[in-house]
């Protein structure tokens, strides 16, 4: 099989020739201090792993006035900003001693919006949120772009890539720092503590902010159909078990995320759902949700709660399994040994059968090479 022809046989739960093996984004972080700064494409290339080349290829709707950003430049997983005469962005440096620390501001005709980001060689986080009032969800309602796919763009990017590896996007994430599922960007923009109160104290405007989230994300999935992608990215984990109640999940998470995983099927797109952080006591709702595949698995070395046989047993009849792998366990110590037999123990416990894609549960930053080479080369090896 080709990687392409393996990562779908496992995303259909079929069973391919060998188990497959990637890993989530490779960081950049990694390639430059670990590998003289070579590609993601290389990198796959140099652990013998299958290929994922990510796609955030989205544009104005052509049925507004919307436009490209002309003076902003991507950085990484960022795509173009999408503005208006009436959303405009701008980014202002902050002084500080020890982090790049920047300010972007919304302009809009009613309000202006403004959000922090400090960022080191790791990785950005969020240090002001954007809605800090009730009514600032009404400015995102009226004022935010709501960007489409650019098909051609996607899929001249697919036939380019070809049998090599999986085509992966995202849903629709909100400008600057969002994430694709609807409570995860609500989370990042509010606070997850703050939502999580809100939930309580006020849930009716909780409901109105999701909902706003949402249908931008709705409008986005709908432009999806005849792009060549094989699988989009929902979910987050400030919807995890570890973060938040089953009652919550019911109430606040499920009923925003399963119409985006239903439009998207009809428009015959496939979606993972990602949960980085505790799984267990939520298998079942989020597969009542029906993604095609769900991630992370984490296992409790990495603050997750996985038992990865467990899960097989509840839920590997009814979606792909991504993820389980300790990376932080097994590729910054131990031995090639080592390493090689939790990837075993990751085959035997979800891979019989099929239906299941070995991964790091999530990012990695430090990592042996050597330990690196032991994955992949051991995930090879587990032949059906």
């Amino acid at each position: 099989m080709t990687s392409k022809q393996r990562f779908l046989a496992a995303i259909n739960r079929q069973v391919p020739d060998r188990l497959p093996v990637t890993t989530h984004h490779v960081m950049p972080y990694f390639l430059r201090k670990y590998m003289g700064g070579i590609s993601n494409d290389a990198f796959f290339d140099r652990f013998g792993l299958d290929p994922i080349r990510w796609v955030f290829e989205h544009r104005p709707d052509p049925s507004t006035r919307d436009y490209f950003d002309p003076d902003h430049t991507p950085g990484y997983l960022a795509p173009r900003w999408v503005v208006s005469d009436n959303w405009r962005i701008t980014k202002t440096s902050i002084p500080d001693p020890q982090y790049l620390t920047e300010r972007f501001t919304f302009h809009t005709p009613k309000k202006n919006l403004t959000i922090v980001l400090q960022s080191n060689d790791y990785t950005s986080w969020v240090t002001e949120r954007l809605v800090k009032e009730r009514d600032d969800i009404d400015i995102i309602a009226s004022f935010a772009p709501k960007p489409v796919c650019d098909v051609e763009s996607v899929n001249r990017i697919a036939a380019e890539f070809g049998e090599r590896g999986l085509i992966r996007g995202t849903i629709i994430c909100f400008d600057i720092y969002g994430q694709p599922g609807t409570w995860q960007d609500a989370a990042v923009l509010f606070g997850i503590e703050n939502l999580i109160m809100a939930t309580y104290d006020d849930s009716e405007w909780v409901h109105a902010f999701l909902d706003i989230l949402m249908k931008r994300k709705l409008h986005f999935v709908d432009s999806l159909r005849g792009a060549h992608i094989d699988i989009l990215e929902l979910g987050g984990g400030d919807a995890s078990s570890t973060v938040i109640s089953p009652k919550i999940f019911d109430a606040f998470v499920a009923p925003y995320e399963q119409p985006i995983i239903d439009r998207a099927h009809a428009v015959n797109q496939k979606i993972v759902y990602h949960t980085c952080g505790g799984m267990m006591p939520f298998l079942e709702r989020l597969a009542a949700m029906g993604p095609d595949a769900m991630e992370t698995f984490t296992p409790p070395g990495m603050g997750g709660d996985t038992d990865l046989r467990e899960a097989k047993r509840r839920i590997g009849d009814k979606v792909c399994m991504i993820g389980g792998f300790d990376q932080k366990e097994y590729f910054a110590s131990g031995t090639p040994a080592q390493t090689r037999a939790a990837v075993r123990d990751c085959f035997e416990a979800a891979g019989q059968g099929g239906g299941y894609i070995l991964c790091p549960s999530d990012h990695f930053f430090d990592a042996d090479v050597a330990l690196l080479e032991a994955f992949g080369d051991e995930a090879r090896a587990c032949v059906y």
